[in-house]
């Protein structure tokens, strides 16, 4: 199948990467053009690590091309750039044209259901709780892939959808795919950013003076303990909302193989065995500007919904807020543009049920 993927860093080449070993035509996407410069000029991809592949992705030089050029469409950027991504993609996609989300975040298959229900059209959106791969996007034609996940939770909208979704997912990626019960499920069943919160907050001075140093290795007890609580936060609201997600140890189990044990041995064990990669060596990261104002926040106002409060998750983000210098929760474009915060918890379910 001809997949477009809207992105070119970590996350976009490892996709690619796989789709290509499971033989099927990756086309990748850079807003900008810059960061496909050289594999338009005929360079090859080459991904290494978990993933061991160098072939030609084809490239696409706009939003319309990798739209129409596929058969699927697969996003994999960073949250602060899929309302971009969604808006310039929406008005070419096709009656039917399935859509992956790659890993979700904050409610943005809603804001494509809306998208497309102004224009009329009804396609299948796929909701990925994590991406297929991490890793480091080494230079413009390189993937360093740490690891491919063994298991991703997926729904879609609308949720009638799921059996066909898990189907295809399946057929392009392998059989990794866990279905889990609808997009509050996916939602909550990211711990990228709890688990970063933790990670970047108890190393911000590693990050801001650029150290190389193992992220694994330095879950310490102290930290895994607080990763724990963050969890158990999470559980807690998706306990309200009657969603089943993993709690934070089947999460490192089921991705990496790993014996259940406490989060900071479950770390330890991960260095051990030399896939426990590294810290961000900057404080321009994801794990924080992306992962605060796109995961944390979704969390907290789950957590007011649900009437369980996430006051670590407020009060990591209130940190973060403030070591930075800036307002997270005002660098979320998409849950005000979906107006969330006056939808009540029934109204909440009933659009991650059905879409728009």
């Amino acid at each position: 199948m001809r997949v477009s993927i809207l992105g070119a860093g970590a996350a976009a080449y490892g996709a690619a990467a796989q789709l290509s070993i499971c033989g099927h035509d990756p086309m990748l996407w850079s807003p900008s053009g810059r960061g496909t410069v050289e594999l338009a000029a005929g360079a090859p991809l080459r991904a290494s690590g978990a993933i061991e592949t160098s072939f030609h992705p084809r490239i696409a030089q706009s939003a319309k091309e990798a739209v129409t050029s596929s058969d699927v469409v697969m996003l994999a950027m960073p949250g602060n750039a899929h309302k971009m991504a969604l808006e310039a993609t929406a008005e070419h996609l096709r009656e039917g044209q399935p859509v992956i989300i790659s890993s979700h975040a904050s409610f943005g298959a809603l804001y494509l259901s809306r998208l497309l229900a102004e224009r009329g059209i009804r396609a299948p959106i796929i909701a990925w709780g994590t991406t297929l791969t991490t890793g480091r996007r080494a230079s413009p034609t390189e993937a360093a892939v740490n690891s491919l996940r063994s298991k991703i939770d997926i729904a879609t909208v609308p949720e009638s959808g799921l059996d066909e979704g898990h189907a295809l997912c399946t057929a392009l990626f392998g059989d990794r795919f866990v279905k889990r019960d609808g997009l509050l499920a996916i939602a909550l069943s990211n711990l990228n950013p709890q688990n970063h919160l933790a990670i970047a907050l108890f190393n911000l001075t590693r990050m801001e003076r650029g150290e190389r140093w193992g992220q694994a290795e330095n879950v310490t007890p102290a930290v895994g303990r607080v990763m724990e609580l963050l969890d158990a936060e999470r559980l807690a609201i998706a306990q309200a909302f009657d969603v089943s997600v993993r709690t934070i140890k089947e999460h490192y189990a089921f991705s990496y193989q790993l014996p259940v044990a406490s989060i900071a041995e479950m770390n330890a064990e991960l260095h051990q065995r030399g896939n426990g990669g590294f810290g961000p060596a900057t404080l321009t990261s994801r794990y924080v500007l992306e992962d605060a104002p796109f995961g944390l926040l979704p969390t907290v106002l789950l957590g007011r919904l649900a009437g369980q409060p996430a006051t670590l998750h407020e009060a990591g983000l209130t940190m973060l807020s403030a070591a930075y210098g800036r307002d997270f929760v005002g660098d979320n474009d998409l849950l005000p543009a979906l107006g969330f915060e006056q939808m009540s918890s029934e109204q909440l379910r009933e659009r991650a049920r059905t879409g728009f």
